[in-house]
């Protein structure tokens, strides 16, 4: 069983189908990324994870049930989708200490998660003088409280400044390859998610557009090899297969052979080479070619 599910998920807004038929799962040990455009459905989706919309079709799972059936949620499920849902005139100790009551946790968690999330210096501060990345923080840490071993975060880097997006990086990634949480995180800083991730689930205009390992979808796929030569290259190349974009005269783009497959090509018809090399595709440009046909998104929808 995987620790969270989506299984064929629908969800309209009136006329507006925010997300259609969606299904993926994450597992246990590893840090996937949600990733969309604006509009995409990757914040319904979430709240249909946490039992905050009830989807038109389809389930939406964590070890197997809804959230809402859940005993104690505190313990199996950490969520962050806003940072803004604070009292402004408690501090950030009597903010979790107020959750771990009502989660029946011990009144020391509350500290601790402080500490993880490196506000104990800050404890004692109200959180209406927090800047957008310190409640960031303190969002963190009320995912923390229970220890759980299943977070669901909706853009965890908004309004962190560089050391602390760095901080939260190595924070998922010890939270998965170490503690052996399943992380789902949604996010629209591709440079940080390449850095952070170990899947990819990709979504636009409320359908799935692709899922995968990172290393399939920024190493294979559609990368290409560059190949310089004065040669007519071209006829041989797709007769092997391969599709050929001339890039200007001498220069080609070849899509469907690696680079050792193209030299030794170029060898059994004697042509000279002088450049081979092979070219990768990173998630930012993944992204835009699966998603440069997506529409601006309707009002209200995430």
């Amino acid at each position: 069983m995987s620790a969270i599910e989506i299984r064929n998920l629908s969800k309209s807004f009136g006329l507006v189908r925010a997300v259609d038929d969606v299904s993926f799962t994450v597992e246990a040990g590893t840090v996937t990324g949600y990733l969309g455009p604006n509009g995409a459905g990757k914040t319904t989706t979430l709240r249909s994870l946490l039992s905050l919309v009830t989807p038109d079709a389809g389930e939406a799972l964590v070890n197997g049930r809804r959230y809402a059936s859940l005993e104690h949620p505190l313990t199996e499920v950490g969520a962050v989708l806003e940072a803004t849902s604070f009292h402004p005139g408690r501090t950030a100790r009597n903010h979790l200490r107020i959750m771990c009551t009502a989660a029946g946790l011990p009144a020391t968690r509350a500290d601790e998660a402080l500490e993880t999330v490196g506000l104990a210096d800050a404890s004692g501060k109200r959180v209406g003088g927090f800047s957008l990345g310190m409640r960031q923080r303190l969002a963190l840490g009320s995912a923390l409280l229970g220890e759980p071993k299943i977070f669901i975060l909706d853009e965890p880097a908004n309004g962190l400044d560089p050391a602390g997006i760095q901080w939260l990086r190595g924070f998922l990634r010890h939270l998965a390859h170490e503690r052996g949480a399943a992380v789902l995180v949604s996010s629209h800083v591709l440079s940080e998610v390449e850095q952070t991730v170990d899947n990819v689930v990709i979504i636009a205009r409320g359908k799935l557009v692709r899922q995968g390992s990172l290393a399939d979808l920024t190493q294979n796929g559609d990368s290409a090899v560059r190949v310089r030569t004065g040669a007519d290259f071209r006829p041989a190349l797709e007769a092997a297969g391969a599709r050929v974009d001339e890039v200007e005269p001498g220069l080609l783009r070849v899509y469907g052979l690696d680079a050792e497959a193209i030299g030794q090509l170029a060898l059994d018809n004697r042509v000279l080479l002088t450049e081979v090399t092979q070219e990768r595709s990173d998630l930012q440009q993944v992204f835009l070619e699966l998603t440069e046909d997506t529409p601006v998104a309707a009002e209200g929808v995430k």
